[in-house]
């Protein structure tokens, strides 16, 4: 979204005296309106994860997952900064996930922090960047540890990422993720439109 907005503010800021501007910004959002970018795209599905956080101010969003055994799964996630350049994918942006496991009467849990990314047309996988073991999120001492995750053997990261997709980390929710984000991301770019559209508007009043 960052991007779009420094185009339009170079694109009116020039001619904001003459109203121009107030056209431009009105043109952007009868284009993002009449072109929803992701019609038709895979929308992937919660499973058994709930949604614990979503709200439409911030850009992140936490999922969570309970289990009969007490067992709990968390996942937070928000779109990268940098955009994909390519034409062959439906999403403009990535994410990027923290998946925190803990285990009933234990203060200690496992912290994997994931890439997820479209692989094709209606599907996306992840993959585990770094993981950490915390003691406690109590803890005096630093609280996220070292990353184990870069010296493990590949097959032991292997393993790791299947475990992973055991507890419900799954392309289903992987595009869901992708897909959620993303559109969260252009109504936030077509409320922030309005709002702007609105402020112009009353500056021209005579």
């Amino acid at each position: 979204m960052r991007n779009k907005v420094n185009s339009l503010l170079k694109r009116g800021l020039k001619v904001l005296g003459d109203g121009v501007l107030l056209n431009v910004i009105q043109s952007e959002i009868r284009h993002e309106i009449s072109n929803p970018r992701f019609l038709g795209v895979e929308t992937g599905k919660l499973g058994d994860f709930k949604m614990d956080w979503d709200s439409p101010g911030n850009r992140d969003i936490v999922l969570r997952r309970q289990f009969d055994s007490g067992e709990e799964v968390v996942v937070s996630a928000l779109l990268q900064q940098e955009p994909i350049d390519s034409d062959d994918i439906a999403f403009p942006r990535g994410a990027m996930a923290k998946v925190c496991i803990s285990k009933p009467r234990l203060s200690s849990i496992l912290q994997f922090d994931c890439r997820v990314f479209e692989t094709g047309c209606g599907s996306s996988d992840f993959d585990i960047e770094r993981a950490y073991y915390i003691r406690s999120w109590h803890s005096s001492s630093l609280p996220f540890g070292r990353d184990f995750f870069r010296t493990l053997d590949p097959n032991l990261q292997d393993a790791l990422k299947q475990y992973l997709t055991s507890k419900g980390i799954s392309e289903g929710l992987t595009n869901f993720i992708l897909c959620h984000l993303n559109k969260k991301e252009q109504e936030q770019y077509v409320n922030w439109l309005r709002k702007l559209e609105s402020t112009v508007s009353n500056s021209l009043k005579p």
